[in-house]
């Protein structure tokens, strides 16, 4: 019998199943409840390329050992605003948020602190740590680079990784600014949502292995850059002021023919800068408020097309999938269900149809 379409799950049981079926595989309470914490989070904003749908593969990556489920991280500093956190192949969103809570730390005293990660395994949706250093009334910038997998002009095959960008500004009384984006034109979990929904691609988002562009889910095997050379140029920058920066390169290794530079791997920069460090630290939220008014009041090109800001529409989101429950797709529910008898995790009861 083929899955259900969907099925709706409260956000609480779906934290408490990860949870379970994270700690199972190996994973302590506190890090499988943070790993939880940061995929559900995307699941209710509707970023479902890194939220739930992830589960079966951090699964995967902690069977195979390219994930640690024991790290053992270490900070080390010389300078007070920077510090370096070497994560032992911890999953990114343990070693991300901690970095994001000593960026806050650090900034509170020095008005900046930026701290590298070195040596993480996928980092998940990283507007989630600019976003609690927003929440923190500071700003907040990450950046990630990890394996090749997205094209470059004039190059046959990956050559970069899809390196992603967020930066999140404190507002007050409304959701924070949250730009969170890829420099690929499209997310390696989208091409896969498209391939289990059979739905053709967008024109010029992904190309064959060869990177010959095609509009085929099946044949697609890795998006193309956002704006061409301009996507490209700011993956091989974030390559240089993450892994380069503190002598732990991935894309020269990778394609330097070195069997260790092809174990999976990412590296990021997490900053938080406190507004009080650039002027008067009181006047920054409602100059915030002032400008998004501003352009909400804009005059619009088309009256039935809202004007919203980055992060506003997944904050709405957010609210509704908090109430009503996130939806799973009845493939997704199938691999979670088989994972969950396997480790002997009980499932979580579907919402009540509203």
């Amino acid at each position: 019998m083929p899955p259900a379409t969907k099925v709706v799950i409260p956000a609480v049981g779906l934290t408490t199943l990860v949870t379970g079926l994270l700690t199972r595989s190996g994973v302590g309470p506190d890090h499988a409840a943070t790993i939880a914490d940061v995929l559900i989070w995307a699941s209710l904003r509707g970023v479902d390329s890194h939220g739930m749908s992830r589960v079966p593969r951090y699964l995967e990556l902690l069977e195979k050992g390219e994930a640690n489920a024991k790290p053992d991280l270490r900070l080390s500093s010389t300078l007070p605003g920077v510090a370096v956190l070497d994560a032992d192949r911890a999953p990114g969103p343990v070693a991300l948020t901690m970095a994001a809570a000593e960026a806050v730390t650090r900034a509170r005293t020095n008005g900046i602190g930026a701290v590298s990660v070195r040596g993480t395994v996928h980092t998940g949706a990283i507007g989630h740590y600019t976003s609690k250093i927003a929440e923190a009334g500071l700003v907040g910038v990450a950046i990630v680079a990890g394996m090749p997998n997205m094209g470059y002009p004039g190059v046959k095959g990956a050559a970069v990784a899809t390196s992603p960008l967020s930066i999140a500004v404190p507002a007050p009384g409304r959701a924070p600014v949250l730009l969170d984006m890829a420099t690929a034109t499209i997310a390696l979990g989208r091409i896969a949502q498209y391939r289990n929904s059979g739905q053709p691609l967008p024109e010029g988002a992904a190309a064959t292995a060869d990177g010959v562009p095609t509009t085929d889910p099946a044949l697609a095997r890795m998006p193309l850059p956002l704006g061409g050379a301009k996507g490209a140029g700011m993956s091989l920058l974030f390559e240089l002021l993450t892994g380069v920066l503190v002598q732990a390169p991935i894309l020269s290794a990778f394609h330097g023919g070195d069997p260790e530079g092809r174990v999976h791997r990412q590296n990021a920069l997490v900053i938080a800068l406190d507004p009080a460090a650039f002027g008067d630290g009181d006047a920054f939220p409602g100059a915030v408020a002032r400008t998004l008014d501003t352009l909400k009041d804009l005059p619009r090109a088309d009256q039935d097309t809202a004007v919203r800001y980055p992060g506003q529409h997944s904050a709405r989101t957010a609210v509704v999938r908090t109430a009503n429950g996130i939806p799973i797709p009845g493939k997704l529910w199938k691999e979670l269900t088989e994972a969950a008898d396997r480790l002997g995790v009980p499932l979580p009861t579907p919402a009540e149809p509203s």
